[in-house]
C-alpha cells in the first residue's frame, strides 16, 4: 500500500516529488501518489518536511 498524504500538513512544496525514484508523485494543491508506480521505498516518508507522508 502506498504512502498516505495528510492534506492538512502538506504544504505542495515537491520534495517527496524531487526524491521519488519511480516518478510516481505529482504536486497539485497537495501531494498526490500514484499507487500503480509507487514502490513502496519511503523515500517520500523520510523527506517530507512537515511529516504529511506516512506509510
Amino acid at each position: 500500500m502506498p504512502p498516505k498524504v495528510n492534506a492538512a500538513e502538506c504544504v505542495a512544496c515537491g520534495s517527496c516529488a524531487d526524491v521519488c525514484p519511480q516518478d510516481a508523485i505529482t504536486i497539485d494543491d497537495i501531494a498526490v501518489i500514484d499507487a500503480s508506480k509507487c514502490v513502496d521505498c519511503g523515500a517520500c516518508v523520510d523527506e517530507c518536511p512537515p511529516g504529511a507522508i506516512t506509510e
